[in-house]
């Protein structure tokens, strides 16, 4: 038996397990898809796994589902963070999707020096990370961090966590990630701005320890296109896929 639409709740999952439903959610499950008492819905809360649970109680205002079987154990995406520099709004949540669809653990916006976004809906960007992994099956959902300064990042940057640093002035160093770290290492992936990084910015980061500078190839990508790129050629050299 499996289910077709599939939730994020902030709520124990386990056999037997009942599970309330928000107001948003009762309107999207009975209102929107049309379900009633005895549908399937799959459950996740980013600790528990996946859970095929049954609706108990549907209304206009709430409803109960009843937890019946796991049907995926939760799995963790590597350690890896994603940072990049806010840009127009519908680029801004595209970004925030595909890092969740792509196995990111954690999106960290960032304002760097020619950065022309300067605040960030966090609530809003959360959503859509919670809405992309409800749609690609994963069983955990990436922390979405408040807007900081790049500069004050670096300041506190972690000893043990390596930093791919896409820089556009560079050509030929995509591929030497392997070879550079071992496997299981906790990472990050910093994309620029549409304007790009500073030449203060771009010292900075070229004489971090745990800097790994690389190529996204020769031509300069957009900020949406360069994270999606960024997190491919990561994923195949130092991830899960």
């Amino acid at each position: 038996m499996s289910a077709k639409i599939r939730l994020y709740v902030e709520h124990p999952l386990g056999a037997g397990q009942s599970v309330p439903l928000d107001r948003d959610q009762a309107h999207y499950l009975f209102g929107v898809m049309r379900q009633g008492a005895g549908a399937h819905v799959a459950l996740f809360n980013g600790q528990d796994g996946e859970w095929l649970a049954e609706v108990a109680e549907a209304g206009k205002r709430g409803g109960t589902l009843v937890c019946r079987e796991q049907t995926k154990p939760l799995q963790l995406p590597p350690d890896l963070w994603l940072m990049f520099a806010p840009i127009k709004k519908a680029r801004t949540d595209f970004i925030v999707e595909k890092a969740a669809e792509m196995g990111a653990a954690r999106i960290l916006p960032v304002q760097t020096e020619f950065t022309n976004s300067e605040r960030i809906r966090q609530d809003r960007l959360q959503a859509h990370a919670v809405e992309a992994a409800e749609q690609c099956g994963g069983t955990y959902v990436p922390e979405v961090g408040e807007l900081q300064k790049l500069s004050r990042l670096l300041d506190a940057w972690p000893q043990e966590r390596q930093l791919m640093f896409c820089d556009e002035a560079e050509v030929g160093k995509a591929l030497q990630l392997a070879a550079q770290t071992q496997a299981g290492a906790p990472w990050a992936i910093l994309i620029g701005p549409e304007g790009g990084f500073s030449d203060a910015e771009r010292k900075r980061l070229h004489t971090l320890p745990q800097s790994h500078v690389v190529s996204l190839g020769p031509r300069i990508l957009r900020a949406d296109t360069a994270a999606v790129a960024a997190m491919t050629l990561w994923q195949q050299a130092l991830g899960d896929w």
